[in-house]
Formats: structure tokens, sequence, C-alpha cells
């Protein structure tokens, strides 16, 4: 599982293990240099085989204490080093004083207004590291450009140490205007969670995780030191998605919901997407004028005449049916439909829901009324029924801990406004408030599953638990911005869920198997091609 960590965690830890005797802060200061000089010449092997020029800029901090144990391995490999310090030395943290002494016995340190030689074969951003707490007042690519005048940034070498300066690395943002764009960010014990999140997979380029000796105790000071929103990986995937004998109904019967003729694509998708991944039936309920255009499309799909929530509510009696999906091409006008799907009494429910400042009475007296009304058949709810959702309080009340909700950005903004309005702002002092903290606390109050889409997406669910299923790095995924990939993502969570998987890991299965089917695939992807792409990526999985 690959630990992502917040700058107060990974403080702790540092703080933890020099509070025990394990290691002192130059022992780290030493060790993290040197993991960034081996991870420079891991990634460009030609550097080490000759005797190069560099640049190392340092901040005030000990993101510049590192910097100069760079600075000095470098010299001492034999490289032109030239140093320039952003700040006062006088106010240096200890261990990054000795270390800007040790330097200084053996090269000169300018200020960073200076400027530099000759341009650099490797920049090395070592300036602000993850404690930076408020916007960089300069522009550091044109800063950086300085240092390299006359190639540009076309052939120069970048590595950033711990995050690119500039860069929030709870967030993902840029704090305030600039950051630094590293060709190879290299961080230590264990990636940062911003590493993963909006900017941070662009600004950092490669990322190379460094051990630097530390043991993360589960907490420190009775904050939790280990990962709360980890990278979903395959080895938390495998298990489970073989099958192994039964009939078809040990694998659930999925409902598909598609709106009138012309507009059943979605819906196809989602049902297709459904049956690959292993529902052992799906059904796609179509209004009657739908019916000839659906059957000449669909063969191992059933189909269904359900026209109303009415219609829905009787077909739901059937108990065999254990996991709905409502949106893709639904209509904006179908909040019977939702209704139905989330609780057939909900109609009955009169009034709105109290206002948050309301008694707790009231609210507790309102709560348990729409859960008395609700059925707890696993759903999901994409596309159209989110925005249904937003225009109707009184459905969002009885969303239950069986949903699933996908939406991408414009769905999340109209779904939980201010939430998003509090995502949106720009970032003017650290840590930012990230996409984690807002599909954690979208996931709160709709007290079910939200899976927020994009090449970060982020995976939630009421309790706080959270992950992150990356299409970043070395799965970077860009053919699934393609129409329609959304609809069949709906339908690997609805198949997984009628196979019984719970509602968190149904979602963080198929968006991981979502993202692989597009590597597999490739460049030129349609919707179309993801379900078909799933047998080969089964295969490969050995199931």
């Amino acid at each position: 599982m690959t630990e992502l960590l917040t700058a107060a965690q990974m403080r702790a830890v540092e703080a933890a293990a020099i509070a025990s005797g394990q290691v002192t802060g130059l022992d780290l200061m030493e060790r993290a240099g040197r993991g960034v000089v081996e991870a420079v010449f891991a990634e460009w092997p030609n550097l080490a085989a000759t005797s190069p020029r560099a640049v190392v800029l340092c901040g005030p901090g000990n993101n510049g204490g590192d910097g100069f144990v760079v600075a000095r391995l470098l010299k001492e490999w034999g490289w032109e080093v030239e140093v320039f310090l952003y700040g006062d030395p006088e106010r240096m943290p200890p261990d990054a004083r000795v270390n800007y002494e040790r330097w200084c016995g053996m090269g000169e340190v300018r200020p960073v207004t200076d400027q530099p030689g000759k341009p650099a074969d490797l920049i090395v951003d070592a300036l602000f590291g993850i404690g930076l707490s408020r916007p960089v007042d300069l522009d550091p690519n044109s800063f950086l450009g300085r240092f390299d005048p006359e190639t540009g940034h076309r052939n120069r070498r970048l590595v950033a140490i711990d995050v690119p300066s500039g860069l929030c690395s709870d967030s993902g943002k840029v704090l305030g205007d600039f950051a630094c764009s590293a060709d190879l960010t290299v961080t230590f014990h264990a990636a940062k969670t911003g590493q993963y999140l909006n900017d941070g997979p662009v600004q950092c380029g490669i990322v190379q995780v460094v051990d630097i000796g530390l043991t993360a105790p589960d907490r420190v000071d009775g904050r939790q030191a280990r990962s709360q929103a980890p990278i979903v990986e395959l080895t938390r995937i495998r298990r489970r998605l073989q099958k192994a004998g039964h009939h078809k109904y040990h694998y659930g019967h999925a409902v598909i919901l598609s709106g009138p003729t012309g507009k059943t694509g979605a819906a196809r998708l989602s049902a297709r997407g459904a049956l690959r991944v292993g529902a052992g039936l799906v059904t796609l309920g179509c209004p009657a004028d739908a019916l000839a255009e659906c059957a000449a499309q669909l063969t191992a799909i059933m189909l269904t005449t359900i026209p109303d929530g009415s219609a829905l509510t009787t077909a739901l009696k059937d108990a065999r049916i254990n996991a709905l999906c409502l949106g893709p091409g639904l209509g904006l006008d179908r909040a019977d439909l939702v209704a139905a799907a989330l609780g057939t009494q909900l109609v009955a429910v009169s009034g709105s829901p109290p206002a948050p400042d309301a008694p707790r009475a009231g609210q507790r007296l309102w709560s348990s009324r729409v859960k008395q009304a609700t059925s707890y058949r696993p759903t999901v709810l994409d596309a159209d029924a989110l925005t249904i959702l937003s225009r109707n309080p009184d459905l969002v009340a009885a969303l239950h801990s069986a949903c699933v909700l996908t939406p991408h950005a414009g769905e999340f903004g109209r779904l939980f406004p201010d939430i998003a309005e509090k995502l949106n702002a720009s970032a003017t002092s650290g840590p930012a408030y990230s996409k984690v903290d807002a599909t954690r606390d979208a996931a709160k109050r709709a007290g079910c599953v939200v899976l927020f889409k994009g090449p970060d997406t982020v995976i939630a669910d009421p309790s706080g638990r959270c992950s992150i299923n990356s299409a970043n790095y070395d799965r970077s995924a860009p053919w699934l911005a393609t129409a329609g990939s959304g609809d069949v993502l709906a339908g690997f969570i609805t198949g997984l869920l009628a196979r019984g998987y719970p509602p968190m890991q149904a979602a963080e299965t198929a968006a991981w198997l979502h993202v692989e089917c597009a590597r597999s695939f490739g460049p030129g992807l349609i919707a179309e091609d993801l379900p078909e792409e799933l047998p080969q990526v089964f295969k490969a999985l050995g199931l």
C-alpha cells in the first residue's frame, strides 16, 4: 500500500524518531541529502559519469539544510557547484545552520538576488519544503530562468527536495500565484498527499520516495501518524474478483435505469460495465418507447419496462434485485425514480428537512422518519440523478449508507456548493483545504460513500475512511477523458455492489479497474472499449 502523509504527520514521525533517540536531526538531514544525490544519479545516469555544473537554491529552513548537504556531496563528487540562499542564515534552525556552516568551509553562499555564473546542468530546489504555509514571494519560474539563461527550460533538469517550492504538500495546490515545476521530486519516508492531488502531479514531475530509516508509529501524541488517505492499489483489489462456481443469482442482480428513446446510450454503457465486472444478471429498465432501441443493441442484458417511480417500486419487490444504478441518461425530470430507489415511503414524508440550526430533537425526528421510510438496497447515483438530488433536499435527506455518489467537479459543486466553494478558493496559506478534505466532508454530510472523480479520484465514506485512485505518474490514463467513461464506471460500481462488495470497496475496486482498462487499451479508447477490455485486465491479474 502506498502511504500518503500530510506535512503534520511527517513532522510528527520525524519528531517521534528524534525524541526516542532512534536518530538525530542531523542524521536525517544527511540521509535526505544523500538520497537526493542517489535519486538524481539513478534518474540521469550520465550525470554520475561526468562532472557537470549544479546550482543549489537553499531556503531558510530544514529544506535548505538538505540542500546544503546535496551541495557538499556533489562538490565531493567533483561537480562545480554554486549555492544561493534565500533568507537570513542567522535565523536558520540549528541543524540547517550546521550544514550551512559546513558548506561555507567548502564554497561561497550568495544571495538569490545575485546573477549566476554559467548555465547549470542541474538545479536543486531546496527553497521551501513541506512546511510552507504562505505564498512564495517571488516567481520561481522567472527566478529559475536566470540560472539557465542560454537554454531556458528546454534542457535543464530541476530536482525538488520533498515538494516543489510554492506547492502545498497536503492539497497539491499552488500557494499564491507561483510554484516551481520540477522534473524530479525526491521525498522522504513516504509520499505526500499533495503530490497526488490537484496540481501536484504536474508540478512534481517524477516522484521518488527515499527511505531515511524512519519507523512510523501508529500514533504520535494521540494523533494518527499513518496514512489516512492511501493510494488504491492492486494488493487491495485482487481479493474477491474471481468467481468460484455457484449460479448467476449468487453474483447478484443489478438494475440500471434508462431515459427515453434517443437517451439510452449512457445507461447501456453502465449495464454493459455491470455485467462485464461480474454481476450475475443485469436488467435495463426503461420507458416503453425505448424498449425497441435497447433491444436492438443488447443481448445478454435483460430488458424491462420501468416508466415511473411506481413501476420501480413494484419491480423492487423482487428481493433478488440487490443493486441499482440511476442517473446515466436518466433525464432531469425523474425525481420520482430517484425517490422510489431511495425509499418507497419517502413521498409520504411531508415538509422539508429542518435547518442546520434547528433544535436537535427536531433534527433527530426528521432523520428517523426518513430512515424508517428508506430501502437500504445498494444504489449508485450518478450524472442526472446527482443533479436531481441537488434540486431536492428531501431526497438528499434519504440517502443511506449503501449509496454511492459519483460526482465530477461540476456535479460536486451543485450537490455540495459550500464545500466546493471552499475547495475552489485560492490557496493563500497552508495546509490548504484539499480534495481529500472536501470528499470526506461531503461523505459525512451525505451519510454515504462519495467518489469524487478526476485524475485524482478521491473516495470517502461517512466514517472518514478515504483513499485516492490516482491516474497520474505511472498510472496516467488521459484516454479516460472521453464521453461515456463515467457511465461505465458507474456500471462497474453497480456490478460489484451486486456481487456483494461493501460500497467503499466497490467504489475503490471499480475506480482502479476503470483506470487499468484504459491503460490496457491505450490511445484511441472510447467508452464502449472499457467493458470489453475487462477480460484482458482480469487475465493479466491471473483471475
